[in-house]
């Protein structure tokens, strides 16, 4: 059940509509508050990842998972955590065969130096990430590096990393500013923009204005000691202010007509936007209400995270000449500052039919809870009790589902599952 009305931003909850980035009528679709159970009756296809194999079936490290139009599978395998070249892209047909590997470490065009993440476009072109060489690198459907498209220049000294979705029409990767480094062309916003990888040079456009909560204004203080010498990282993070704890996330998917749904705030809404944006057109809203940040959640809030937001590390490192020599680290973050609510949502992603995947809070104020399912127009299809499944972490054509698991061992494998028409 839903109830539609139409209306301007401000006949509308203010917490649910500050962030709309006009005044233009909207339509707001209110789903009912009752849940309705689901079950996660998905169908398996296959699975790959193993402790011991061939070269295609062993992963290190699974950080990002895609499908093309045809149904293949991309794993973007990554060994360590400190983003170093030293990564590949594995391809699996539909029913779970090893097609090729591709991307080697380097410091030339084609070579990862320092990739963060891939986006797997409908056409089976690859879009690589990587800060190393300030670019994405192009590759074709056979994995052959095609050109580099360099990113745009920013005033920002400090790198935010974040996601990249793919869109749906090709040839362009949509990006949200959480709002790290103050930069943004619209103050009091975290923008989602284009990046067009047609040309030369990455070209932007914004196609979305999610709200930018007020945040305090102590920055961050750290200091890096090399070769003997001290010196302060305080430029790097100057105007980097970091969010209130609880600070609702910028959520968001992607439709397969391009345009956007997103969330911003502590409610429960959900903002559609069309084709090319930034423009609202619709608000799905339930009647679930953010939970009150009180004394006692900000006393275990900070006694959890004691010893964690002052930092002082030792190691060393090898010079030129063979000299080995301590690199010292120190970080001091400010005191955490509250946002006054906690967020009733916490992750949030689209299919390529449609549907939207939207998980709520759990019991406690930082646990995964269940997750609705509902269609663009407003549509409540049902809910997912809280464990009863995740969100996938890559949906692909035909219900295909990726799932990035960790057996016993930490070892990471994909599995992909097939999920029923109603809710694909």
């Amino acid at each position: 059940m839903k109830s539609v009305i139409c209306a301007p931003v401000g006949a509308i909850s203010a917490a649910l509509l500050v962030a709309s980035p006009t005044l233009a009528a909207q339509q707001v679709v209110e789903v009912t508050g009752r849940d309705r159970q689901i079950e996660p009756d998905f169908e398996e296809v296959y699975r790959v990842g193993v402790i011991e194999g061939d070269t295609g079936e062993m992963f290190a490290e699974v950080k990002t998972v895609g499908f093309d139009a045809a149904g293949h599978l991309y794993v973007f395998d990554r060994s360590g955590d400190d983003n170093s070249g030293d990564a590949r892209i594995v391809v699996f047909d539909r029913t779970g065969a090893f097609v090729r590997v591709f991307g080697s470490a380097g410091e030339g065009p084609g070579e990862f130096k320092d990739p963060y993440d891939i986006v797997i476009l409908r056409d089976g072109s690859t879009a690589v990430e990587d800060n190393g060489h300030d670019a994405y690198q192009i590759f074709d459907p056979s994995g052959t590096f095609v050109r580099m498209v360099r990113m745009a220049e920013t005033d920002s000294k400090l790198v935010v990393l974040t996601d990249v979705f793919a869109d749906p029409a090709g040839g362009a990767v949509y990006k949200p500013d959480h709002g790290g480094t103050g930069d943004s062309d619209a103050p009091g916003s975290r923008p989602v923009t284009r990046l067009s990888l047609a040309g030369e040079v990455v070209e932007t456009d914004t196609v979305a204005l999610g709200w930018l909560p007020p945040r305090g204004d102590e920055a961050i203080e750290a200091e890096i000691e090399v070769l003997g010498g001290a010196f302060s990282l305080s430029d790097a993070f100057k105007g980097v202010v970091l969010p209130a704890e609880f600070e609702p996330a910028l959520l968001m998917g992607v439709m397969p007509d391009g345009g956007l749904v997103y969330s911003d705030s502590s409610a429960y809404a959900l903002k559609i936007t069309s084709p090319g944006g930034p423009e609202v057109r619709r608000i799905i809203t339930r009647p679930l209400r953010p939970e009150p940040v009180t004394e006692s959640i900000k006393k275990e809030y900070r006694e959890r995270r004691a010893g964690r937001r002052n930092r002082t590390d030792t190691s060393s490192a090898t010079t030129d000449q063979g000299e080995i020599v301590p690199i010292g680290f120190s970080l001091e973050l400010p005191e955490p500052v509250f946002f006054p609510e906690i967020p009733v949502l916490r992750a949030l992603s689209a299919t390529w039919e449609g549907r939207i995947w939207v998980q709520r809070r759990g019991e406690e104020p930082e646990s995964d809870g269940p997750i609705d399912i509902l269609t663009v127009e407003g549509d409540y299809l049902g809910t997912f009790r809280t464990d009863a499944t995740q969100i996938p972490d890559a949906f692909g054509p035909d219900g295909l589902a990726a799932f990035i698991e960790l057996d016993e061992f930490d070892v990471a494998r994909v599995v992909v599952r097939r999920l029923p028409a109603e809710i694909r």
